[in-house]
């Protein structure tokens, strides 16, 4: 049976099953005696179960039943809900979250999650949670005390990676696993990953790795690495080498016994092969037929349940799944109407015929509908990036020992999928800065007064032409004499300019390249990298990053985006004959100013707009604009653009006006052009670059 074509629906339909699991868990967190959402998690492990065997992914299929037992056993009251036992439900979701994001990326999604697998069977034969925590880790002590030593295996091998170790060993080979652990300062991952498989194939062969070498190089794993080798040289001498690789806390080399390779997979692991050739339509094309069974089991539950799930099964029966790439194809096409639309503009203007004039008006309003539903298609919720932030708070609250409620508001606030595509790590890095260095331990909160819980915001809402996103914390807010020290220390500002910043500007000094208050290096942060990846990734799509703290009280980051990056208002403007376009987005206004208006400040031409000084930047010098003879006029043309608190005069010969345009970027050989973000072509045939007014303004 051919499969693949399938292959794209059972990644998606697996990724909303795992969302919809991590939801509910948090929600039986908080309701442990409410059966009916453990009903839910386990009829969407249920189907996940099934997908994954009929796709052939059995490791998934297997770790995703083990967690079914558990499942069921809670809602036949065989085992009560404690956050121990939920902390390994978390772990395997976790673990098959990997896996399909594996499968995604042309893996296999196999994985070792032997160790999880026996906490789900010791659970569901109702031993204590705590003996299974304390075992484990004693177990995880006693393995760490020797660098050499036959274990059973870390690795997952399949019939030819067998084939291979055992061939070789038989060949007078010695097979190792190897682990490598990095320090937690390590700040070049891929790079001593590189150091050590140089290091490896100058000695033999890399049979097996895990994590895959893909997202090894990607620095997609915490700090262990595991590799499955073959070599002539001996396991101490091997071990010398890969220690002497600068930023490496550990190297384990494991013998790989003959026996393990040959030992038969156990009966438990196997799958019949008439799952396996079951048609795929009946597990994963049949919506509607999943939903009457869904209907069927919540009888049991409240009516309004019953309700909400009968207006979800009309609300899925009016919506059809198409493909990105689609969407994008009838976006550009759309692009091209706009330029061509720009292009009858100016003839109808020139000819002045009065049915021609009539007909595009007409289209020109057509247009402008079925822009708003191209870029509406294009548009997002993103609660598509905040659903992963619930887990993720828990997991840090657990781990930091700190009482934190996360509120969520304006899920349902929709952004172009391109910025829903960036937006992830920054807001990543947000919540975790606010977890860790904003809110307080309980012990602190209690003595300033405060509540032991702390609360972390999320908010997303429109305000124009832009979506704005608030983390707000009532925590310990920003010390404002410590940031400066540290600011002065790193050399980012100087003493003397120190005294003229505002509390706004002190705080916004976080944001800089490597800057960090914290004492400690942890797992969760502290190297100072974060939070200049916020700022840079921002301003990359257009937007603007703010902060507001008040010591004591708390602090507000504030991201201004966007709503969409592909069709965007600039006002044109010419040098010479060449046309630019600004953004409206940068502008706060234009103006005329005199000769006589020009003041000199440092070496830089200045003017006083409104009792602000702003320097003047001539866009003829900065883009070397030639002249076929020089102007001396005594009015220049000014446009005041911002960049967050900051102003700039960008001085031109002439406005030509305000335009939709669409931002094309300049292609792969022209990249990096200092203050020019793209192209667009206008409406008589012309190219206008466009000007990054950010990248003029330091």
């Amino acid at each position: 049976m051919e499969v693949n074509q399938y292959l794209e629906m059972f990644i998606e339909e697996s990724k909303e099953h795992l969302q919809s699991c991590s939801d509910n868990l948090l929600e039986l967190e908080k309701n442990p005696n409410d059966l009916g959402i453990v009903n839910e998690i386990f009829r969407s492990a249920h189907t996940l179960k099934g997908m994954s065997a009929t796709m052939g992914y059995e490791d998934l299929a297997d770790l995703t039943h083990k967690m079914e037992n558990v499942l069921d056993a809670i809602r036949n009251e065989k085992i009560h809900v404690t956050p121990e036992i939920l902390d390994i439900v978390f772990e395997s979701v976790d673990h098959l979250e990997e896996m399909v994001m594996d499968i995604a990326d042309g893996g296999d999604g196999k994985k070792d999650v032997s160790k999880t697998v026996e906490k789900l069977k010791r659970i569901e034969s109702g031993e204590s949670i705590q003996a299974i925590v304390n075992e484990m880790t004693t177990a995880a002590q006693e393995v760490a005390v020797s660098d050499v030593a036959t274990v059973v295996s870390n690795l997952d091998y399949d019939d030819f990676e067998k084939t291979v170790l055992l061939q070789s060993t038989e060949q007078g080979f010695n097979a190792f696993e190897i682990s490598v652990t990095l320090r937690d300062d390590c700040l070049l991952k891929a790079a001593r990953v590189y150091m050590v498989f140089d290091i490896l194939e100058k000695n033999g062969d890399v049979v097996k790795a895990s994590p895959p070498v893909e997202r090894l190089e990607e620095e997609q794993f915490d700090q262990t690495f595991q590799i499955a080798y073959i070599t002539k040289t001996t396991a101490e001498e091997l071990r010398s080498k890969i220690v002497k690789v600068s930023e490496i806390a550990n190297v384990t080399v494991t013998p790989i016994l003959k026996e393990l390779l040959i030992q038969s997979t156990t009966e438990e692991t196997v799958k019949p092969i008439s799952a396996a050739i079951e048609p795929v339509q009946h597990s994963i094309t049949p919506k509607i037929e999943e939903k009457s069974v869904e209907d069927t089991a919540k009888k049991s539950t409240p009516a309004s349940s019953s309700s909400s799930s009968k207006q979800n099964t009309h609300a899925a029966s009016k919506t059809i799944r198409v493909s990105i790439d689609r969407l994008d194809i009838l976006m550009n096409l759309f692009e091209e109407l706009v330029i061509d639309r720009g292009r009858l503009q100016s003839i109808a203007s020139e000819v002045n015929h009065g049915e021609l004039n009539e007909t595009v008006e007409r289209m020109s309003r057509t247009m402008g509908d079925l822009q708003n539903i191209v870029l509406t298609m294009r548009m997002i919720p993103i609660e598509t990036v905040f659903n992963r932030f619930p887990k993720m708070v828990r997991t840090l609250s657990r781990d930091l020992k700190k009482k934190i409620n996360l509120e969520i508001i304006g899920a349902e606030t929709e952004l172009d999928r391109t910025v829903i595509d960036e937006i992830g790590d920054p807001l990543v890095h947000l919540i975790r800065n606010s977890v860790d260095h904003g809110i307080e331990s309980p012990e602190v909160r209690r003595a300033n007064g405060k509540p032991e819980e702390g609360n972390v915001i999320l908010r997303a809402y429109h305000s124009g032409n832009y979506v704005f996103i608030e983390i707000e914390d009532d925590g310990a807010g920003i010390n404002r004499d410590k940031v400066l020290k540290k600011a002065i220390s790193k050399g980012i500002v100087t003493k003397e300019s120190a005294l003229s910043l505002s509390d706004k500007q002190i705080n916004e000094l976080i944001l800089a390249s490597g800057f960090s208050t914290a004492d400690v290096v942890s797992d969760i942060s502290g190297r100072g990298v974060g939070l200049d990846v916020v700022k840079t990734t921002i301003e990359s799509l257009g937007g603007s990053i703010s902060i507001d703290s008040t010591e004591g009280v708390g602090s507000i980051f504030s991201i201004q985006l966007p709503l969409t990056l592909t069709i965007i208002s600039v006002m044109l403007v010419e040098i010479e004959q060449e046309i630019y376009a600004i953004p409206l987005s940068s502008i706060i206004e234009t103006s005329i100013i005199k000769n006589t208006d020009i003041l000199n400040a440092h070496n830089q031409k200045v003017i006083d707009f409104r009792g602000k000084v702003v320097p003047l930047i001539f866009l003829e010098e900065i883009f070397e604009v030639p002249r076929k003879q020089p102007i001396d006029d005594e009015f220049h043309s000014v446009v005041i653009v911002r960049k967050g608190e900051k102003l700039a005069g960008l001085v031109v010969d002439s406005f030509i006006g305000q335009q939709e345009i669409v931002l094309k970027s300049l292609g792969n050989y022209l990249t990096n052009i200092f203050a020019i973000s793209g192209a667009t072509i206008l409406g008589n045939g012309k190219v206008a670059l466009i000007v990054d007014c950010n990248a003029l303004m330091k």
